[in-house]
């Protein structure tokens, strides 16, 4: 209860905030250096909840357009708070249900120009709520995903690779049990199949106490760069044509139907009143969908739905690679 009870300092939530904003600053500035000089920069799009509405707040969006490697690439940081916790909140909480909150957190995903570059979420943050005269419960959630539309086993083994890392120095239990979660959650059930070759993702998470729970969820955040900005250098330069880009654009179409029918990270922010064109920067700048669609056998194509869009060990298949 005693680490609980520092939500109530202000210079704890500075901290935290601090971390996330500069998390933000880092990851904008990298993806910038990707993109050269003379490439596409970052929009920074700050905004403040208006008084008088229900949830109030402050955040800085940021958005990188037309770029020479990111088609679209969407960061934002938020920090609100509200009079209640949305349903999406309290399925495994009811006791917090109608309890007032306060939510921050860095969310973002990219869009690369390259169907042979993978598209990439990551999101930290963390919730605290509690009724008048309680002391507040914070929980943290987060996690990174790697959504291939071309699947390379060195990429995929590389993103689980780090994402085992940035885990490990809280416990053996960690990257087995949220690499399971990530694969259970990042799956469209409508269409029996997964969305990517997952990565790591939790929620709800308090267990290691206000620090240490902290400390986990900002390993997982400055880990990122090191996960994905490798696989974009190798594949970037990759050359495609029409038929690639068409079968981007059509698996483009299964990241926004997850998004929009099952991410309880969307649903929270439309059902808390937030600011609809930062929770919508997941969105892809083009996308397209096709009736009963069937890729020719053997093709590549193929192989993402066979081997890559399946639950599989992707740090046994690395070991294996190695032997």
């Amino acid at each position: 209860m005693a680490d609980a009870q520092n939500l109530n300092t202000a210079d704890t939530v500075a901290r935290v905030r601090g971390y996330l904003q500069g998390l933000q600053a880092r990851i904008t500035d990298a993806l910038e250096a990707v993109e050269g000089e003379g490439g596409a920069r970052f929009l920074a799009d700050a905004w403040n909840k208006p008084p008088g509405e229900p949830l109030q707040g402050d955040g800085i969006t940021k958005i990188l357009e037309n770029g020479r490697v990111f088609e679209r690439a969407g960061c934002g940081f938020s920090h609100v708070r509200g009079p209640q916790l949305p349903p999406s909140a309290t399925q495994h909480r009811p006791e917090l249900a109608g309890a007032p909150f306060e939510a921050m957190g860095v969310s973002l995903v990219f869009h690369p120009r390259n169907p042979y570059v993978p598209t990439v979420h990551m999101n930290v943050r963390m919730i605290a709520a509690g009724h008048p005269g309680q002391v507040p419960t914070c929980w943290f959630g987060g996690g990174m995903d790697l959504t291939p539309y071309y699947g390379f086993e060195e990429d995929a083994v590389h993103f689980h690779r780090a994402c085992r890392d940035a885990l490990s120095a809280f416990g053996d239990d960690k990257y087995p049990r949220f690499k399971q979660w990530c694969d259970e959650y990042f799956f469209l059930k409508h269409r029996n199949e997964q969305r990517g070759v997952g990565g790591v993702f939790y929620d709800d998470f308090s267990e290691l106490g206000f620090e240490q729970s902290l400390a986990m969820t900002q390993s997982v955040g400055d880990a990122f760069l090191e996960a994905y900005l490798p696989i974009v250098e190798k594949r970037q330069g990759t050359p495609f044509g029409e038929r690639e880009r068409d079968f981007q654009l059509y698996r483009r179409g299964r990241y926004v139907e997850f998004n929009l029918v099952w991410d309880r990270g969307t649903h929270f922010g439309l059902q808390s009143g937030g600011r609809t064109e930062s929770i919508l920067l997941s969105m892809p700048p083009l996308v397209s969908w096709s009736y009963q669609r069937t890729e020719a056998a053997d093709s590549a194509e193929a192989e993402l739905a066979q081997r890559f869009l399946v639950q599989r060990d992707w740090l046994a298949c690395g070991a294996a690679a190695a032997s």
